[in-house]
């Protein structure tokens, strides 16, 4: 089989599989009259538009009713369920494997393009089908944007499976590294370090959110029950809207860590919460607001701790794995001890920081978006505020682990060294 026929041919499975996923839910609750709307071709569409939104494309909602005196409203709809995301990403990291194994290395390209082409052709359509005069979607980011998702997960299936970059695409970086000066490879080295030591950081914060989140749904449990109990959707309408919850988890996992780290996030237009208090309006009646903070929080700056913490593993980690070629060439040039080492472990301090907060300003920038509707047309952690705050917290925390390292390092070894005593 043509390698570009065989993308194509992947691409259409992931395309349809995906679609399933979609469509599954909606025709449960439409079969049990969960819609007003009987037709059939509703169904569809709406399962394509549904499609459409986990792909990342914004939905322009030209007329809807807000509110209880249903006056007619409209926005644009660009709040995507992230977790729900995933689905594409992982079925186009299957098909990436697959069309790496049957590629040599000069000719995946052939492979890829067949698959985007295909995937492109499929939004488009969908989005010509699916598109209403209540719902108007633009062709243009139908076609393209779903092939970000789709396209990064063939990259990384693809990567996966052949191992190196250089049996994927024909580049040695190694060899390339080789060519270079030895203060080129000094610079890469400690930069590369550095931008590991902020992946670090950022996945550590993102984890210590992610346990903030799950306590804070336990100890809101019975208020999140009784939004249950007060929608009366039966058992599959219930299931459906826990799967929605579901697709929003990653969401609410950087809405957390964008509260941890002091930035807060909006929850409509005027409102926001935050460590040192909550202030939003009235909210839809959906369960996992019932266990969004209200009030004064007592304890809510203890949090701010959190993305410090992750920042001192960071810094614990860099000293083990990195070199601070910084610190060296700094130390030929001043004779000072105390001035060189003070100011490498600020630079350094200050370098992990930006990366763990770009990292984390362009996550947020993924999460927040606009329901399209009345006040929740700003929904999210604002990007600029949450990178701030996670690269300053981080940067004081790599500086105390990275002082600190030393000292753990020797406690580390001589515990190590009385279990080897108390063998013998």
């Amino acid at each position: 089989m043509p390698l570009w026929l065989q993308g194509a041919l992947e691409s259409a499975q992931a395309a349809i599989i995906s679609a399933l996923v979609v469509v599954l839910p909606l025709a449960g609750v439409w079969a049990t009259d969960g819609f007003e709307n009987r037709k059939v071709d509703f169904l569809a569409r709406l399962a394509g538009q549904a499609w459409l939104l986990i792909h990342g494309v914004p939905l322009q909602l030209a007329s809807v009713n807000v509110g209880t005196a249903a006056q007619p409203g409209s926005g644009v709809l660009s709040l995507f369920p992230l977790g729900l995301t995933l689905i594409p990403f992982l079925l186009a990291w299957r098909a990436g494997r697959r069309l790496a194994r049957a590629s040599y290395t000069d000719q995946l390209w052939q492979a890829f393009l067949g698959a985007l082409l295909v995937y492109g052709a499929f939004g488009a359509a969908t989005a010509f089908v699916c598109r209403t005069q209540e719902v108007v979607i633009n062709i243009w980011f139908a076609m393209l944007l779903p092939l970000i998702p789709f396209g990064l997960g063939m990259v990384v299936g693809s990567r996966r499976e052949a191992g190196s970059w250089s049996r994927l695409i024909g580049v040695d970086a190694v060899d390339w590294i080789a060519r270079t000066s030895q203060h080129s490879r000094w610079a890469g080295s400690y930069f590369a370090s550095a931008i590991k030591a902020g992946s670090v950081a950022l996945m550590t914060s993102l984890a210590l959110a992610a346990v903030l989140l799950a306590v804070d749904l336990g100890i809101h449990w019975t208020e999140i029950i009784a939004v249950y109990e007060g929608l009366k959707a039966g058992a599959l309408g219930g299931a459906v809207l826990t799967i929605a919850q579901l697709g929003y988890l990653p969401n609410l996992v950087l809405f957390t860590l964008a509260w941890s780290s002091g930035a807060g996030f909006s929850l409509g237009v005027g409102s926001h919460a935050g460590p040192l208090g909550t202030a939003v309006g009235p909210l839809p009646a959906i369960p996992v607001f019932g266990a969004l903070p209200t009030g004064q929080l007592d304890f809510g700056a203890a949090a701010l701790v959190l993305p410090v913490l992750a920042g001192l593993l960071a810094g614990w980690w860099f000293l083990r794995e990195g070199e601070n070629h910084f610190d060296e060439w700094l130390s030929i040039k001043i004779r000072a001890r105390w001035f060189t080492a003070a100011v490498s472990t600020l630079v350094l301090g200050a370098l992990i920081g930006a990366v763990a907060g770009v990292l984390a300003g362009a996550l947020a920038w993924m999460a927040r978006g606009s329901a399209g509707i009345g006040r929740l047309t700003e929904i999210g952690p604002d990007p600029l505020w949450t990178a701030a705050w996670l690269a300053a917290e981080v940067g004081i925390g790599v500086v105390i682990g990275y002082a600190a390292g030393p000292w753990l390092e020797r406690r580390q070894k001589l515990r190590e060294a009385d279990l080897e005593a108390a063998k013998y």
